[in-house]
């Protein structure tokens, strides 16, 4: 193997160390490696990590759905059993981050009572409700979209997981890190504004996907999850830079929550549009 696809797989095989409870021990840690040059760089394959993702959430929902008998709730029971193996697989920190944030910002606290909160290790009201508000819209379209046709839930499972991925990396982009006062670990290896060449390659992880929602759905379908998914992201950035004047790492995570529903949301509209 190459230099080039060496160095790939290792800066994936540690975004996957990283952003997920996939063991990556033994030949494949050392291949991994742990060094924070190493996991910055792996940021450029977040979305690679969704591939990940949602292939799982593809599989955990047509074994489901095979499995269940013909019911009109089996679609609502297949849609939470692939959520919780998602969950499972990236083991809940981004819904962590989703909930943080809502703590934080749900308080009316200010700028710097807000972060405080927002590095509390319990789960406030705003937290509470907000992540069971998420998870329940989630599911709840998931099923929708499995009621229309499994092709249309598996294909917004697919491209949802690794498009809401790509969005957080924009964010790092765009606007400056102040986790730095609410992250007792300093942020790293996340606390970096990203290039324009990490960047190109994490939007190279999403274009497979997005063709295959276009292929198998049509314009419209990719087209409104699309753009719902890019929309929820600048309502997400405009409201950090309002009440925090930046990101934390707990924001990448209610980023990419909010990208991933609003991608559902877009396919849902779409379907019953046409």
């Amino acid at each position: 193997m190459t230099k080039g696809p060496m160095s790939f797989l290792r800066k994936y095989l540690a975004a996957i160390q990283l952003f997920t409870r996939v063991p990556v021990r033994g030949t494949l840690a050392q291949r991994a490696g742990s060094t924070p040059e190493m996991l910055r760089a792996s940021v450029a394959h977040f979305p690679g990590v969704g591939w990940l993702a949602g292939l799982v959430a593809c599989t955990a929902f047509a074994l489901l759905g095979l499995g269940l008998p013909d019911n009109p709730f089996a679609p609502l029971v297949a849609a939470a059993g692939c959520t919780a193996a998602t969950v499972w697989l990236t083991g809940g920190s981004h819904e962590g981050g989703l909930a943080n944030v809502a703590n934080g910002l749900g308080a009316g606290a200010g700028r710097a009572d807000a972060l405080d909160i927002m590095k509390a290790p319990h789960l406030r009201t705003g937290g509470m409700l907000a992540l069971s508000l998420v998870l329940f819209a989630k599911v709840s379209l998931l099923a929708v979209l499995a009621a229309h046709s499994p092709t249309a839930v598996l294909a917004a499972l697919l491209g949802a997981h690794v498009l809401s991925r790509f969005w957080p990396l924009v964010l790092m982009r765009t606007t400056p890190y102040v986790g730095a006062e609410a992250d007792a670990d300093g942020g790293l290896p996340l606390a970096d504004r990203i290039d324009l060449r990490t960047l190109a390659v994490a939007a190279g992880w999403c274009l497979p996907p997005l063709a295959v929602v276009l292929f198998v759905q049509g314009v419209e379908f990719a087209v409104l999850a699309l753009a719902c998914s890019g929309l929820a992201l600048g309502g997400m950035r405009w409201l950090f830079a309002r009440r925090l004047e930046g990101y934390t790492r707990d924001c990448l995570g209610a980023a990419q929550q909010a990208c991933e529903l609003a991608f559902y949301l877009g396919a849902a509209v779409a379907l019953g549009a046409a």
